[in-house]
Formats: C-alpha cells, sequence, structure tokens
C-alpha cells in the first residue's frame, strides 16, 4: 500500500471552508432527538457537541456509495478500504454557539496514516475543524476518522478492556432504531450501519444496529452538563474503543477527579467492557446551558 498512500498523502494540508447558519429548526430537532425539556431558541447558546449537526457532507443520490457515506474523493483523500467510521476527537471549547447566529468552519487534514489492526489494514486520517462566527473563535477540534477493510466475518463480541469501577454519576441508555435513525437524520448521516440491519448484519457481519459514537460522546457531556449545571466545559475528548449495538442497554458513567477540574468519562456495554473513553475539562462558569 505504499504508492497508494504516498498519493493519499497528497492531501495533507488541503482545506476548505464552509459556513452554515445555527438554524432554530436543527435545535429542535436535537433537543427532540435527545430528549431535552427546553429546546435552545433563537439567540441562546447551543449545548456542547451539538455543532457536530451542522456542516453536513451533502451530494446527490447519484453520489451516495453503498454503505450509505458519499463517494470517495472531494476534500477527504480518496482512501480505497471500504468502511469508514469516526474514531475519536478533541475539542476546545471557546465559546458556545448561539442559535440564530452564522458559523464559519475552516478545515484541514492534518495526517494520513496506514496501519495494521486486528481486523487488516487501517488508515486514519486526521482532520482540524476551527469554527468562529463575527466575534471570534468559537470551536476548535481534531477529529480522527478510520478506514477498514471488508469484514470477512461477522463481529465477535468484545471481551475487553474492562471499564472503571469507581464512577461519581451514572445513567443507564436503552438505545433503538428510532433514536439511532433521528440522529442519523439530524447530523444527515447516510451511514447504513446505523439504520438498516440488514446491512449491518450480512455486510458490515455486526449483530444489530450501532449506535453512533458522536451520539454516545454527547449523552456522556450530557451527563456532565447535568450533573454540573453551573460549570462550564472547557475542552472534550473522546476515542471509541469497541461498539455499541441497539441490542441491549448500555450504561455511561462521570467520575470527577478530586480537587481537579478533569472529569473521567465512559461507556460500557451491558458486559462490563469499554467501549467509549473519554474526558472533560471545567472552567469557571462563564455561561449556563439550559437543562
Amino acid at each position: 500500500m505504499t504508492a497508494e498512500l504516498d498519493y493519499l498523502r497528497t492531501w495533507i494540508g488541503r482545506t476548505q471552508a464552509e459556513r452554515e447558519f445555527v438554524s432554530p429548526r436543527l435545535a429542535q430537532q436535537l433537543a427532540a432527538t435527545l430528549d431535552y425539556e427546553d429546546v435552545p431558541h433563537a439567540g441562546s447558546p447551543l449545548p456542547p457537541l451539538w455543532h457536530w449537526a451542522l456542516f453536513p457532507h451533502i451530494v446527490s443520490q447519484s453520489q451516495v456509495g453503498a454503505d450509505g457515506h458519499p463517494k470517495r474523493g472531494g476534500f477527504l483523500p480518496p482512501v480505497p478500504l471500504p468502511r469508514r467510521m469516526w474514531a475519536g476527537s478533541r475539542v476546545r471549547f471557546e465559546r458556545p454557539l448561539v442559535v440564530g447566529s452564522e458559523v464559519t468552519r475552516t478545515s484541514q487534514i492534518l495526517d494520513v496514516a496506514a496501519k495494521e489492526g486486528r481486523t487488516g489494514k487501517l488508515v486514519f486520517v486526521r482532520l482540524r475543524h476551527e469554527l468562529e462566527d463575527l466575534e471570534g473563535p468559537l470551536v476548535s477540534e481534531e477529529q480522527d476518522i478510520v478506514y477498514r477493510e471488508s469484514a470477512t466475518t461477522a463481529y465477535t463480541t468484545a471481551t475487553g478492556p474492562s471499564a472503571p469501577a469507581e464512577f461519581t454519576w451514572k445513567r443507564e441508555v436503552v438505545p433503538d432504531p428510532i433514536v439511532l435513525f433521528r440522529y442519523s437524520a439530524d447530523t444527515f448521516n447516510g451511514h447504513r450501519i446505523h439504520y438498516d440491519r440488514t446491512y449491518a448484519q450480512e455486510q458490515e457481519g455486526y449483530p444489530a444496529l450501532v449506535v453512533h459514537g458522536p451520539l454516545t460522546a454527547t449523552m456522556l457531556i450530557d451527563l456532565v452538563r447535568r450533573s454540573l449545571p453551573d460549570e462550564s466545559i472547557a475542552s472534550f475528548s473522546f476515542k471509541a474503543v469497541n461498539p455499541l449495538f441497539d441490542c441491549a442497554p448500555f450504561f455511561i458513567y462521570a467520575a470527577r477527579v478530586p480537587g481537579s477540574t478533569e472529569v473521567k468519562l465512559w461507556a460500557a456495554d451491558s458486559d462490563g467492557v469499554l467501549c467509549v473513553d473519554a474526558e472533560a475539562t471545567l472552567t469557571a462558569p462563564a455561561y449556563i446551558f439550559q437543562k
């Protein structure tokens, strides 16, 4: 894959700028999907990580691939491996996005690297996104996208690593096809593993529909926000460790580190296997999000 990788690495440094209106309707949709009692209205701050519903990659139906993602090429390098997933992000919050405002996102490809994993060849693409409005920076994010080979065998249930035992806050999540479909619609994510059970099982080898990594990450940061409503979040990072599925409940946890602004976060399946590993840092109250 050396020659192919050299070609893919010519995408490093490419940039793209996009502009989007933070619409009240989008805020209403996300609030409904995430089961918020109060909906952010025009002039209200958007809760953290809801910016992931902005700037979707919209293409015509003829340009959609078999997996539901847009066909390869364009801003992202045309990685030939067929399976694509969001592996993790590192986010810094400068100021909240405001419903009704116009936001610009400038994106840059930072790196393209190949590795060998348990399931075969992997290609990682690392991106940086900078969001700002007329008043200056809003959100800075590095995002990791991983491309994988086709599934040759059925998914083997993960047996490790084990999730931490000590926590401060905990919530049980019972996923279902409706919430997965609605979050896919909110983010204009056509990836079929989240709503097409036949495709997920027969083509990708999964036992059920896959819970979006960003959805789980949003639930984790929401656990912090609801548990500490008078503190704001300065940064957040997450890494996907094992997939979660809609065939069983899972649990999200937060553990406040004593004497620190750090909060450890994680999601685990019903067997206690770590599925998402995350961390948030708090800052002095600058704004309070709606519950």
